[in-house]
């Protein structure tokens, strides 16, 4: 925009995501405005087709991305297995065969494809006449095809590697890595990997895997993120799971990433399936299709890597959905996903091409900011004694207030007794100030909170969950971490915590096993944990459980009662109860710190902002926690009269876009009306916040919503912020629909300048022959 210096233009015209450093003014990158045409944001869209005679419809095939082009290659049209090699070019999407010349891999599906440099490279599948069933095979060849001559050459590699098919294969720090697949006979869960930079010292190296490695299984897809693989489910047998898997290539560690910490009423991971896509896009991964239980599901799963949380994409309202499919295949150009051909229902091969479109929008650091509020303990204001240690755990009046009633009825009786005590002290700085507080901006001495009730160590979890709304996740085997979630839980009971009770229970449950499942039990009998004793006893009772627990040490050491119960229980279990109550699990983060700023917080405001001389009460430590501006503020000049100015540059927003800049600020809300993002959109910058994610929405809402009905606020807007290129957009709009324009009631509220503006863009419209026109009607 020309109002600020526009150092890159973002390419992506969806959703731009352009980290800055505001430190330093001379390095900063900008996003400016681009106007149409746009894509809308998570729209699914339908390509031309596949035509019969460029190619069949297919499935268990592979396409690859290259340059602005997908490729087909290999799959089955129902009938008998393929080997062309098909190109769709996505610019003026149009189909043809892609030239090739040399010998082609045979005919297969369930193969693999991946790209490197400049080439394709195929490996294994399943060959042979599937039509007379005859010469069935699976294969471990490994083909290159050249996208820039065509040419066709197969590698002869060393090596011991097992034939197989319906395996995973993806390339990493310029290897082919393959893992599992199916032989013929068995699922594999082993892995492989080949150096592809030169062919003849080429050969595969198999790699000795630690960790917690995913069950041997099949028709499964991966996908790289953030130098780690990611495994989605497949087929693995009776052991057929909805998990999630991670492989670190530097150390070939495995791990399964929880869902302990997803609450009931959360979005769950997507169902369990086989023949699904899974691609990789900026932080995310995303889960489409496969056969779910015997269905075809159609909707889009999201998971972001940083947050470990799942969602369904809602798509938009003009989207062209793509029906259920298996054995499909996605490849990512650009900021978009290419779905094509598959199995839907009835066993009909697809020759469909879909295109879906990503946002990329900069994450939330809403809980990151808050939790390293916590972790610098910066600007505390309160101490916690706790229990018969008097051990001190400092905090922040602002964020457990907004989170904790028990806790906020605490804080108010101290304060209450801080007061009365000043006064019989006759101390006049400590009466209470005009917005709340009863603080000075002098620094008064912290707020001393008594809770004989708690302990340092499981307080500190609480306070975590507070600023963060998550717990650490207890260390697999680690006895100590489990008892520690349990008294955690214990003070969440006390405390009223619903939401933090549900995530104690699901972690405590999650990492119940065979050698801690007694020392759990105990504890929980002697904390009255009725819940997850009971999650205990039926645990120790299982058949596949009984006969290894009875015999351990601990079971002998173990208090007679238990012991009792144990035996009894096992006897004769008792009737399974089921209830069809809701599970209240409390509220968020956000909806906390939503309620905060909407009153809930007023009684504990401690700064003023001024905005043209109208104060707004705020609370200094939420303020610093997601501004880096406020915080330098408040820790090096902070104002005597505790009031602060508030303007973005040299210019003051409306009162209505400082509302939406707040409720970014204290719960990352970014929804507001165009004419507010106008105002905001350097705001990132200037108030030093974590990322430009506030930018990047505010560029995307005035890209995409400037319309008639809403098109003289935002030129309003746009005069003032002196955002030229948006004012001529504006101007641009106003003129070519002037007859709809003009009915609006707001026009003649413009000021004079802006009416003049208006009526010189129109006359500059109007051409010389549309004037000698007017002029003869005169």
């Amino acid at each position: 925009m020309s109002w600020i210096p526009a150092a890159m233009s973002c390419k992506s015209k969806v959703a731009p995501s352009v980290d800055f450093d505001h430190s330093c003014s001379d390095s900063v990158e900008y996003l400016t405005l681009n106007f149409g045409p746009f894509e809308t944001v998570h729209r699914w869209r339908r390509l031309p087709p596949c035509d019969e005679f460029v190619g069949a419809r297919r499935s268990k095939h592979t396409v690859v991305a290259y340059r602005d082009a997908i490729y087909v290659f290999g799959g089955d049209n129902g009938k008998n297995m393929l080997n062309d090699l098909l190109r769709f070019d996505v610019k003026d999407c149009s189909w043809c065969r892609a030239f090739t010349t040399g010998t082609p891999p045979a005919p297969r599906y369930h193969h693999s494809a991946v790209v490197y440099g400049s080439s394709m490279f195929v490996f294994g599948g399943y060959t042979g006449d599937i039509y007379s069933n005859s010469n069935l095979k699976n294969k471990n060849d490994l083909f290159e095809y050249k996208f820039a001559t065509g040419q066709w050459t197969e590698w002869k590699v060393e090596g011991r590697l097992v034939a197989r098919s319906a395996h995973g294969a993806t390339v990493y720090n310029d290897k082919l890595w393959i893992f599992a697949g199916y032989d013929g006979n068995a699922r594999l869960n082993d892995m492989w990997t080949i150096g592809l930079q030169d062919r003849e010292q080429a050969s595969w190296e198999e790699i000795e895997q630690s960790g917690e490695i995913p069950p041997s299984c099949c028709n499964f897809p991966v996908a790289v993120c953030r130098d780690k693989m990611f495994v989605f489910s497949g087929q693995s047998g009776a052991k057929i799971t909805n998990n999630l898997f991670q492989f670190e290539f530097k150390g070939h560690i495995w791990t399964r990433i929880p869902t302990e910490h997803l609450l009931r009423g959360s979005p769950p991971p997507p169902q369990r399936r086989y023949g699904h896509t899974m691609v990789a896009f900026d932080r995310h991964l995303y889960v489409f299709g496969g056969a779910a239980d015997n269905t075809l599901p159609n909707e889009l799963h999201c998971y972001d890597v940083d947050s470990q949380t799942w969602e369904v994409i809602q798509p938009s309202t003009d989207s062209e959905m793509p029906s259920g499919r298996l054995f499909h295949a996605a490849a990512v150009i650009h900021d978009a996903m290419y779905i094509f051909g598959g199995t839907v229902d009835n066993n009909v091969r697809s020759g469909e091409m879909y295109r879906f479109q990503f946002s990329c929008y900069p994450k939330c650091t809403l809980h990151e900011d808050y939790g390293k509020l916590w972790e610098n303990r910066q600007f505390c204001d309160v101490e916690f004694i706790l229990g018969e240690r008097e051990e001190k755990v400092l905090g922040h009046i602002a964020i457990v207030t907004a989170r904790c009633q028990w806790l906020r009825k605490k804080i108010l009786q101290a304060r209450d007794r801080q007061k009365q005590k000043c006064k019989q002290e006759g101390n006049e700085e400590s009466e209470e100030s005009g917005f709340g507080s009863g603080r000075t901006s002098r620094g008064p001495p912290l707020l001393e909170v008594s809770i004989r009730e708690a302990d340092a160590q499981p307080f500190e979890v609480l306070m975590l969950f507070l600023y963060t709304d998550k717990i650490q996740y207890p260390r697999k085997g680690h006895v100590q971490d489990v008892l520690l979630i349990m008294d955690v839980y214990k003070l969440a009971l006390r405390f009223k915590l619903s939401r933090l009770e549900q995530l104690c229970v699901q972690y405590i449950e999650a990492s119940v096993d065979l050698q801690n499942v007694l020392s759990v039990c105990e504890n929980a009998n002697k904390l009255q944990l009725d819940q997850l004793k009971e999650h205990c006893l039926n645990f120790v009772v299982k058949e596949s459980h009984f006969n290894q627990v009875i015999m351990t040490k601990e079971f002998e050491r173990l208090s007679t009662p238990l012991i009792v119960e144990i035996v009894r229980r096992k006897q004769q279990p008792p009737p399974r109860v089921y209830s069809d109550q809701p599970v209240d699990i409390g509220t968020s983060l956000v909806q906390d710190m939503k309620a905060y700023l909407e009153g809930a917080g007023y009684e504990f405001c401690d700064i003023v902002l001024l905005l043209d001389g109208h104060p707004r009460p705020a609370h200094k430590a939420i303020l610093a926690a997601r501004s880096s501006y406020f915080e330098a503020m408040f820790r090096s000049f902070m104002p005597e009269d505790g009031q602060v100015n508030i303007s973005i540059g040299e210019m003051v927003p409306s009162t209505q876009a400082f509302e939406s800049m707040l409720r970014y600020i204290y719960y990352g809300d970014v929804n507001m009306p165009p004419e507010d993002s106008l105002y905001l959109f350097a705001a990132p910058y200037y108030y030093g916040f974590s990322n430009n994610r506030l930018q990047a929405y505010c560029k995307q809402n005035l890209e995409m919503n400037v319309t008639v009905e809403n098109v003289l606020q935002i030129l309003e807007a746009a005069d003032k912020t002196q955002a030229l290129d948006m004012k001529k957009h504006c101007l641009h709009i106003i003129v070519h629909q002037f007859t709809k324009v003009s009915k609006l009631p707001n026009l003649r509220s413009l000021s004079q300048p802006l009416l003049l503006d208006i009526i010189d863009s129109l006359a500059s419209h109007i051409s010389d022959k549309q004037c000698s026109e007017m002029s003869s009607d005169i």
